[in-house]
């Protein structure tokens, strides 16, 4: 039985009924270059071609700028697909990257990653 508003992708027995792979047409290298913090927003373009839900949903979830790392999340597939998806996008014109912000901190400050965990652990 597939969970509320996950449609036909998810399973609450089996999981997801699709690889992540085959969302990708079996890629696994974007043409962008995005770190995981790279923010994308969407451009406003209308993109050209097919777009599969998945590249419908990333677009939707991208009005406001998101890291590439938490568009993996609330997509709910590997980064490795979720960057071959978003350069797809970008390609098209239908997404802006912007690299992310400089730190303004130690990225290993013991505090920085307490907060960053708590913050996983609210959302789970």
């Amino acid at each position: 039985m597939a969970a509320a508003g996950d449609g036909p992708w998810l399973d609450d027995a089996a999981g997801r009924l699709v690889r992540p792979f085959t969302v990708s047409n079996g890629r696994t290298r974007p043409t962008v270059q995005l770190d995981l913090m790279s923010q994308v927003m969407a451009t406003g373009a209308t993109p050209l071609g097919y777009l599969g839900p998945e590249h419908a949903q990333a677009l939707d979830l991208c009005r406001a700028p998101l890291p590439v790392a938490e568009l993996a999340a609330h997509l709910r597939l590997p980064v490795a697909v979720t960057k071959v998806l978003l350069s797809d996008l970008v390609d098209c014109g239908a997404l802006t990257t912007k690299p992310p912000a400089s730190f303004h901190h130690d990225p290993t400050d013991r505090a920085l990653l307490e907060a960053v965990l708590d913050g996983l652990r609210r959302q789970l």
